[in-house]
């Protein structure tokens, strides 16, 4: 049975359209242009028919960016931007742009890249979200340490109408191989809000080993599975970084062995493409 799959999260950026910090000095594969036409193949033989694009600098210029690509490329049908949440009124006046854009469907800030961890929970953050919620626009949360996910489950308790997805599983300890430790006891915690999920991404480049098997990444599936429900659970294959361990065509196919093998046909169809609909309102 041939399911629709869409990738929630893929990357695009080009440094004549913006600029990307956290890309100055790198000197990965990851240092130069990257544009969806790139995947296109890869992403037919993997069986992704819709892709959602996603942030990946804390500027203006990147989302208008990616909304440009996501207009002029048929299969991707949505677009995790950015706004200025520091500043509540230039949030609104965001919102306000982009109000009438068919693809803007949510909103992420690289908090993994500010000196404090608890950036999420500062009032003029706390207002701008509660913007969000109120214009029924979702958000991303990119955390990478069980700091960050403490923050997002305060959000998640003081801002109860705004969904908010953990990308890439928040960094399981794939590498240490602990299960599950305090991230399983914080991610359990973050499933009772019934306004969290949970991205399926990322999870090769967090086991930090280019050799990494399906077998290293399907017990951290599982519990998310198990915790959040096939209902709030959705996937993701975080090209480009994701090139860093393993090709695209690599990291698909490993998502769908496990969940296939994991669940029922109602159950995937729900994962692989029903929850980001409703969640991204595809």
């Amino acid at each position: 049975m041939n399911l629709p799959i869409i990738d929630t999260h893929i990357h695009t950026w080009d440094f004549t359209k913006a600029e990307y910090d956290w890309l100055k000095g790198d000197v990965s594969i990851l240092n130069r242009a990257y544009h969806v036409s790139e995947i296109n193949e890869a992403r037919k033989m993997a069986g992704v028919t819709e892709g959602v694009l996603v942030q990946a600098a804390n500027n203006k210029e990147d989302t208008s960016w990616m909304l440009d690509v996501a207009a002029n490329t048929d299969w991707i049908t949505g677009v995790v931007g950015w706004l200025p949440l520091m500043d509540p009124q230039a949030t609104e006046a965001g919102l306000l742009l982009y109000k009438n854009n068919p693809w803007f469907k949510g909103v992420r800030h690289l908090i993994h890249n500010e000196p404090e961890v608890t950036w999420l929970l500062q009032d003029e953050v706390l207002e701008s979200l509660s913007l969000l919620a109120q214009n029924n626009l979702s958000y991303d949360v990119v955390g990478v340490s069980a700091d960050h996910l403490k923050s997002a489950i305060l959000v998640a308790e003081k801002i109860p109408g705004l969904r908010m997805v953990f990308n890439h599983l928040n960094q399981p300890p794939i590498a240490s191989k602990q299960q599950f430790g305090e991230w399983g006891a914080l991610m359990q915690e973050a499933a009772a809000h019934k306004n969290c999920y949970a991205k399926i991404s990322g999870l090769g480049t967090t086991a930090n080993n280019s050799a990494w098997q399906e077998e290293d990444i399907k017990p951290y599936i599982l519990f998310a599975l198990e915790n959040f429900g096939t209902s709030r659970c959705f996937v993701g294959g975080d090209w480009p970084v994701s090139l860093l361990a393993g090709s695209y065509t690599h990291t698909w196919n490993a998502y769908r062995n496990i969940l296939e093998s994991l669940l029922q046909d109602n159950q995937l169809q729900d994962v692989y493409s029903n929850n980001a609909k409703e969640f991204y309102r595809l």
